[in-house]
C-alpha cells in the first residue's frame, strides 16, 4: 500500500507528487474538505461565496437520486477536468463549485495519518486540534479474541472518531481499510495487518469490521443498497492472491503468483466475496501483483466481471498506490505505453487510481482512440455516488455534532485495552503459575527488548496514539519495577547487555522476559527468511531463566509465529504468553493477564511452525496442498500435515472448561431431480464409491440446514471466556481435500461454576462443500465430521444425495 520504495527512488516519487501537486495548483483556487469552514458541497451560502447560484446544478437538488446527480455533475465537465478526478487526489473543478478531495484515508486499526502528503491536508493529518486518535492492537492480535462483536465495536469506534476528525477539518471520508488477505505462510511480513490464515475467520471479520465502519444506524439493509447512506466508506484490500512482499530479492511489484483455480475460489477469493456481498464493502482495492500472469488491476475478469458484476459491488475499485505506473516501467506488461495502460485498467474495471497515471495520462489515451470517454464517466459516477451516501455533498446531521471530546474518549480507550486483553495468548502455564500474586510478588524483573515498548505495540498503519502504556508503565501499577532491556532493540545483535539483565532477574520475585520481532523483521516490503528470535534474544532468554530466583514469564510481541521451542521446553520457564502487537494499552493488558485481573482467552489465528519449515518450501510457492514429489509439507492448518510449535487455535485459559452436546441434527437428506446430477470424486484406492459422490453447489437451492447444541460448562474457580471453534472434516478418502475447516465460532463468557448453552445453525452448502481440482463448488455424500475444538465433541453427520 506504500509508495513503490524499493523500486522507484523515495526522492523521485517525492518530486513527481509535488510536480504535479504545483502543477494543478491554479484549479485548487475554492474551498476544499480540509478548511476549517467546509462543511459539505451543496451548502447554498458556499456556492453563493463563489458567485456561484447553487439552484443552477442539478447535482446539488437533493430531491433527486444520487445516480441522476452523478450523472449531472459528470455531463457537467469537459474531459480535462474529468480527468483530473481519477487520482487519489481528485482536484476538484472550481467553475461547478465541487472542491478537491483526498480519497487517501487510512483505519486499519484506528484512525491513521499514513497517506500521499502526511500531516498535511488535505487528508487525515494531526495537529494540537487533535493531537491523535485511539491506535487499537494490530489485527492480527483482535482477531485472536474470535470475538465478532469486538471487532464491530472497534470499527464503530473508529468510524466515529474518523467522523468527528472530519468535522474537524482533519480527515476524509474514505480509508482503504480493511486488509483482508490470507496468512497463506508464516514469513509473509504483512501478517500484522491481517486476520489470520483461515479464509472463513478473515471473511467473518472483513464483515463485522466493514460494518462497523460503514453502517449507519436504521440504514443496515437498505432496499437499494446502491444509495445506502454511510458513515464512512471502507476498503478491502488487496485483490487477489497479494502476500509476497520482498523475499530474497522477490518484490511485490516484480511477484507472478501462480495460482491454481482451486485455490483461488477455496482460499484467496472468498474473503473478498463476503467482504463484497455480506459487507457491502464501499470499495475494494487490487494489488500490485501480478495473478498468472495478468496484473490484477488489469484484469477484467477479476475485476468487473467478478467484483461489480458477479459480486454486485455497490461502490468503486481503487489500485494500490502507483500500480498502473508499476505495470508500465516495471512489469512492463504487454510493452504497454502510460496510455496503453490507463486505456486497459479503465476498461478491466478500474475506477480510480491511487498515484497520478489517470490524471497524466487520461486524455491522450482518449485521443488515441484508446479509450472512450465514456469509460470515464461510469467510474467517475460510481466515485461520486458513494460521496454522497457519505453526505459529503449534502451533509450528515446525525453526526454533526461529534468533535474533539470523541477521540480518544475513555470508553474507546478502555475499548483499546480490552481489545488488547481479549487477544493475548496464552500458550504455557506449567504448575499453574500465572497469575501471579502482587501480595507476593512485589518485585519485578522486566527484561527484554519490549520490556519498555511503546511504538512496537502499534504495529503499521496506526496513527499517532492517545497515549502509551508500556509494560513498565503496566508492571509499575502491581509492584516494584527493575527494568533492564538486555539487549539494544530487537535485532540483538551483540550480547553485551545481557549480564545487567541477568543480574535483575537474580533477586526479582518474578522474572517477565519481553522479547520477539517489529517492523524492523516484519514488515510491508519485508519478509522474514526464518523463524527464529532475531540475534542474541534466545541467548538473553536461556541466561536470565538460568539466574532467576522466582519463576519466569516470556511475553512474545510479533505478528507471525515464532518457533520457540526451546522456551517451551524449558521447566524453569513456567510461562508463555504471546501478545501480538497489543496497541497503546498494550502494556496495561500484558500485566492484568499476568496478575490475573483478565482472564486470557485468545486463540492463535495463525500456525507456529517450526524453523525448518522455511528450508521446506520458498515463500513464492503458492500451493497450499501437499506436493509429495517436491518435499512441500502443505500450508495452513487445513492442508499442512507435520509437526508445529503451537497449532492453529491454540490457547490456554486460567480455568477449564467442558463441553457437552445436548443435540444435534442426524442427517442432511437431499432429493435430486432430474437437472441436479451426480459429480464424480477420486477416492484413495481401494475405497468403495458411493452411488452419488456429490453434487454441485450451484445445482442445488442450498438451503438445507443442520445445527447441533453444546453446553459449556466452567468447571474451574475462576471465571473466563471460552472460544467454541466448529470444524467440519469431510468423509474420509477422498483425494485433495482439506483435513478439516472452520465453520463457525463463538467467544462465551462463563462464571466459575456457571454454564452457558452454545448453539450452531450451518447452511450445509457453505459448511461442508470441498473445492475440486476444477475449482467446482461440491457436496459430498457420506459421513462428515462436526468437531467443536480439541473438546473432544465429534459428531458424525450423514449427507445423502438420493
Amino acid at each position: 500500500m506504500n509508495k513503490v520504495f524499493n523500486s522507484f527512488s523515495l526522492s523521485l516519487i517525492l518530486f513527481m507528487t509535488s510536480l504535479a501537486i504545483s502543477t494543478n495548483a491554479a484549479r485548487v483556487s475554492i474551498s476544499e474538505p480540509n478548511d476549517h469552514s467546509f462543511t459539505h458541497v451543496c451548502d447554498p451560502a458556499r456556492f453563493a461565496s463563489f458567485k456561484l447560484q447553487m439552484s443552477d446544478f442539478s447535482f446539488c437538488d437533493a430531491k433527486l437520486p444520487y445516480p441522476v446527480r452523478a450523472k449531472d455533475l459528470v455531463d457537467r465537465m469537459t474531459l480535462a477536468e474529468k480527468v483530473q478526478q481519477l487520482g487519489d487526489l481528485a482536484y476538484g473543478v472550481p467553475r461547478l463549485g465541487l472542491p478537491l478531495y483526498e480519497w487517501w484515508n487510512e483505519a486499519l486499526h484506528g484512525v491513521s495519518n499514513v497517506g500521499r502528503k502526511t500531516n498535511t491536508p488535505p487528508g487525515t493529518y494531526f495537529d494540537s486540534v487533535v493531537p491523535g486518535a485511539t491506535s487499537f492492537p494490530p489485527v492480527i492480535l483482535t482477531t485472536a479474541s474470535f470475538n465478532e462483536s469486538l471487532w464491530k465495536n472497534i470499527g464503530q469506534a473508529v468510524s466515529t472518531e474518523a467522523r468527528a476528525m472530519n468535522n474537524l477539518g482533519r480527515s476524509g471520508l474514505t480509508f482503504w481499510s480493511p486488509t483482508i488477505n490470507v496468512v497463506r505462510d508464516p514469513r509473509w511480513g504483512r501478517i500484522t495487518e491481517t486476520p489470520g490464515e483461515d479464509p472463513f475467520i478473515v471473511g467473518r471479520y472483513a464483515v463485522n469490521y466493514v460494518r462497523g465502519l460503514q453502517d449507519v444506524e436504521g440504514y443496515e439493509n437498505t432496499t437499494d443498497l446502491f444509495t445506502r447512506p454511510l458513515k464512512v466508506s471502507a476498503c478491502c484490500k488487496h485483490y487477489t492472491a497479494y502476500d509476497v512482499d520482498n523475499w530474497k530479492g522477490v518484490d511485490r511489484f516484480l511477484f507472478d503468483a501462480r495460482v491454481t483455480e482451486q485455490d483461488m475460489a477455496e482460499t484467496f477469493q472468498p474473503p473478498f466475496e463476503t467482504c463484497v456481498r455480506e459487507g457491502d464493502v464501499s470499495s475494494v482495492m487490487c494489488s500490485y501483483n501480478q495473478v498468472n500472469g495478468i496484473p490484477t488491476c488489469a484484469d477484467p475478469k477479476l475485476l468487473k466481471q467478478t467484483i461489480r458484476d458477479e459480486w454486485n459491488l455497490h461502490g468503486y475499485i481503487v489500485s494500490d498506490c502507483d500500480s498502473i505506473q508499476v505495470m508500465v516501467e516495471h512489469q512492463k506488461f504487454l510493452n504497454d505505453t502510460k496510455e496503453d495502460a490507463v486505456a486497459r485498467t479503465l476498461k478491466a474495471g478500474l475506477d480510480l487510481d491511487c498515484g497520478d497515471y489517470y490524471t497524466n495520462h487520461t486524455v491522450s489515451a482518449v485521443q488515441q482512440g484508446k479509450v472512450r470517454e465514456t469509460d470515464i464517466d461510469n467510474s467517475l459516477k460510481y466515485l461520486y455516488v458513494v460521496l454522497m451516501r457519505l453526505g459529503w455533498f449534502d451533509g450528515n446531521p446525525k453526526y454533526k455534532s461529534l468533535g474533539k471530546n470523541d477521540i480518544c474518549s475513555q470508553q474507546n480507550v478502555e475499548l483499546a485495552a480490552e481489545a488488547a486483553r481479549e487477544g493475548i495468548v496464552l500458550l504455557k502455564n506449567d504448575d499453574n503459575t500465572l497469575p501471579l500474586d502482587n501480595a507476593v510478588f512485589k518485585n519485578l524483573a522486566l527484561v527484554g527488548p519490549h520490556a519498555n515498548a511503546t511504538l512496537a505495540m502499534i504495529g503499521n498503519y496506526a496513527g499517532i496514539p492517545c497515549r502509551y502504556i508500556s509494560p513498565i508503565d503496566g508492571f509499575s501499577a502491581y509492584g516494584k519495577v527493575n527494568y533492564a532491556k538486555g539487549c539494544d532493540n530487537v535485532a540483538c545483535k551483540t550480547d553485551s547487555s545481557i549480564s545487567s539483565a541477568v543480574e535483575a532477574a537474580k533477586n526479582a520475585d518474578a522474572t517477565v522476559i519481553l522479547v520477539g520481532l517489529d517492523l524492523s523483521v516484519e514488515a510491508e516490503s519485508l519478509d522474514r527468511v526464518d523463524l527464529y528470535l532475531p540475534g542474541y534474544q534466545t541467548q538473553l532468554v536461556n541466561k536470565v531463566t538460568e539466574a532467576a530466583k522466582g519463576p519466569v514469564i516470556l511475553v512474545v510481541m510479533s505478528a507471525g509465529g515464532v518457533d520457540i521451542s526451546f522456551a517451551k521446553n524449558n521447566s524453569k520457564i513456567k510461562a508463555i504468553l504471546w501478545a501480538g502487537y497489543p496497541g497503546e494499552e498494550g502494556g496495561r493488558a500484558i500485566a492484568d493477564v499476568v496478575f490475573g485481573k483478565y482472564n486470557p482467552g485468545g486463540r492463535l489465528p495463525v500456525t507456529w511452525h517450526e524453523g525448518n519449515y522455511v528450508d521446506k518450501l520458498p515463500l513464492t510457492s503458492m500451493q497450499l496442498r501437499p506436493v509429495e514429489s517436491k518435499g512441500y509439507p502443505g500450508r495452513t492448518y487445513k492442508f499442512f500435515n507435520g509437526s508445529t510449535v503451537y497449532p492453529f487455535g491454540y490457547g490456554l485459559s486460567y480455568t477449564q472448561f467442558k463441553y457437552n452436546l445436548t443435540y444435534s441434527t442426524e442427517s442432511v437428506d437431499i432429493k435430486l431431480d432430474k437437472f441436479q446430477h451426480c459429480r464424480d470424486l477420486t477416492y484413495i484406492n481401494g475405497t468403495s464409491k458411493p452411488q452419488c459422490p456429490s453434487v454441485s453447489t450451484g445445482d442445488l437451492k442450498c438451503n438445507d440446514s443442520f445445527e447441533f447444541e453444546i453446553v459449556v460448562q466452567n468447571v474451574g474457580e475462576r471465571d473466563g471466556s471460552e472460544v467454541v471453534l466448529v470444524y467440519s472434516k469431510p468423509p474420509e478418502n477422498i483425494v485433495g481435500t482439506h483435513f478439516k475447516q472452520v465453520i463457525g465460532f463463538q467467544r462465551v463468557f462463563v462464571a466459575a461454576g456457571q454454564s452457558q448453552n452454545v448453539k450452531f445453525v450451518f447452511n450445509a452448502c457453505k459448511s461442508l462443500r470441498i473445492i475440486d481440482y476444477a475449482a467446482k463448488s461440491l457436496l459430498p455424500s457420506g459421513w462428515h465430521h462436526i468437531n467443536v475444538g480439541d473438546s473432544g465433541v465429534s459428531i458424525p453427520l450423514q449427507v445423502n444425495l438420493n
